[in-house]
């Protein structure tokens, strides 16, 4: 199976929905030298209407040829090209959707409730690319919901402020469903790009001029970039409750993620992330329908990289790969680049087979990509109030490098509430809560950005063993992850 999908898990068990790449739809390794020489030859030695995309990444470019000419093509084809070193699918990225009802039980007594009045169908989603606030929000006074997050006040977050909250300088790519750029609780900690910001030579205002102002091939990428809709409001478009049960839509996993990396601090709203002075790069490469790609995961970490993010946040995965599966090597190869430039890689270690964790140093497929050996990564595993592994959450002595919160998780979301820790309440169906390792991995990337803050001369490999080194040892964690504890964030900023 070759799916990598959101890793979110639920109080219900869902299904990791696999889903075959498209024919004609490719990744190609050319050799090293002049890539974009050679990428120009394949595409004159390819069907009319073929695209080739230079991923920018150790040769990589990104193939598709029409569907109906690939119909007489074969990859064998594409191999046999001067220059073309190998040939690999571009994977269908899918939203691991644990909150998706698949027994047909459960689907019959929702629609009888639905029938019967008991739930309209939730929240439309927003629509799609509002305007980027061009002002923040501001304010002061406490967060009037930080009581709500347990795993704040567990991992010692507010008194680590003492040190430093974090400088708006470090940034944390949060490589996900997008991020709601307008949260009260967000918008003054999302990335602007320097190269896109400021007046152009005639006088035009760089965030909208339709020039692409720092030549990095994006137009007006002001905070960032929406890699499936291909343009410059990378926004977290949530899907309706009605498509999250039923389709594993996307219910704003992005901007969850980011309330726990940054989401404002003493602002007088909501709640506060654990670097609440950092900035975020929102990179939205899965979509509201819970799809994406490999080549756009590839164009989002070379981006976050070129534009200067030191750590970045991978809440999706896949419980079906096999990390030695030379066929994802591009996406190897991306995440090396961001270790050959001193960046960060944390990345959430899985949700196991059918919500049921299991050991990534045995499994014939374990949690990827946190299981890649690129020593950059930093895998995160879930534990609930308790300070127990949560059910659902993968392990591994050798492979997963610790713990952090991530059941029941209160953060930001997409919809009116602004704030919650229950993905979907249906009163007696069906309760979902926040919970997995992608709620777990933004809690480390922020603490890792924290860290880095006070100590901006340290290099990827320091933070990452200021990380592991100072974590809360516990029984329950020893023998089944690499430091054998908790974040301890507290202790962190005391190293």
């Amino acid at each position: 199976m070759k799916v990598i999908g959101i890793i979110l898990a639920a109080v219900f068990s869902g299904s990791l929905m696999a889903a075959p790449a498209q024919k004609g739809d490719m990744l190609v390794k050319l050799a090293s030298g002049s890539v974009k020489t050679t990428a120009i030859a394949l595409q004159a030695r390819l069907p009319m209407g073929t695209v080739v995309e230079d991923l920018g990444v150790n040769g990589w470019v990104h193939v598709k040829v029409p569907a109906n000419a690939f119909q007489s093509f074969h990859t064998n084809a594409i191999l046999s090209l001067p220059g073309v070193m190998k040939v690999t699918p571009n994977y269908t990225i899918s939203l691991m959707a644990s909150w998706q009802v698949t027994d047909p039980a459960l689907k019959a007594k929702i629609m009888r409730s639905i029938q019967a009045g008991g739930f309209p169908g939730g929240e439309q989603p927003a629509p799609d690319n509002p305007a980027i606030p061009t002002t923040g929000s501001g304010g002061s006074g406490a967060d009037p919901l930080y009581s709500k997050q347990w795993g704040m006040n567990q991992m010692q977050v507010r008194e680590s402020w003492s040190a430093t909250k974090g400088l708006p300088e470090m940034v944390v790519a949060v490589i996900d469903t997008g991020v709601d750029y307008t949260h009260e609780d967000l918008d003054d900690n999302i990335w602007h790009n320097a190269g896109e910001t400021g007046v152009d030579a005639n006088g035009h205002d760089k965030a909208n001029n339709g020039v692409d102002d720092d030549g990095n091939g994006y137009i007006d990428d002001v905070i960032g970039w929406d890699f499936v809709s291909n343009d410059n409001k990378p926004y977290d478009l949530t899907a309706s409750q009605m498509d999250m049960l039923f389709n594993g839509g996307n219910p704003g996993h992005g901007t969850h993620c980011a309330g726990n990396v940054a989401a404002r601090s003493d602002n007088g709203k909501g709640v506060s992330g654990v670097a609440p002075n950092v900035r975020v790069m929102p990179l939205r490469f899965i979509s509201e329908k819970g799809q994406g790609t490999s080549a756009d995961a590839v164009k989002a970490i070379k981006y976050a990289v070129d534009k200067g993010a030191k750590v970045m946040s991978n809440s999706w995965g896949s419980e079906g790969d096999d990390p030695a599966d030379k066929d994802t090597q591009a996406l190897k190869d991306a995440i090396q680049m961001a270790q050959d430039h001193g960046v960060l890689f944390v990345a959430a270690a899985g949700n196991g087979h059918q919500g049921k964790g299991y050991d990534n140093d045995t499994d014939s497929k374990p949690g990827v990509p946190a299981s890649y050996s690129n020593e950059n990564i930093i895998s995160v595993a879930a534990i609930d109030m308790a300070g127990a592994l949560g059910s659902f959450s993968n392990w591994g002595a050798r492979s997963v490098d610790l713990a952090a919160p991530g059941v029941k998780v209160f953060s930001t979301v997409t919809s009116s509430a602004k704030y919650n820790d229950v993905v979907i309440d249906i009163p007696g169906v069906i309760t979902a809560t926040w919970d997995g390792t992608s709620m777990a991995t933004p809690h480390v990337a922020g603490a890792a950005a924290l860290y880095w803050s006070a100590h901006p001369t340290a290099t990827w490999r320091e933070v990452k063993d200021a990380v592991l080194n100072t974590v809360k040892r516990s029984s329950a964690l020893s023998g089944k992850m690499v430091s054998g504890g908790q974040l301890d964030v507290g202790n962190l900023m005391r190293h």
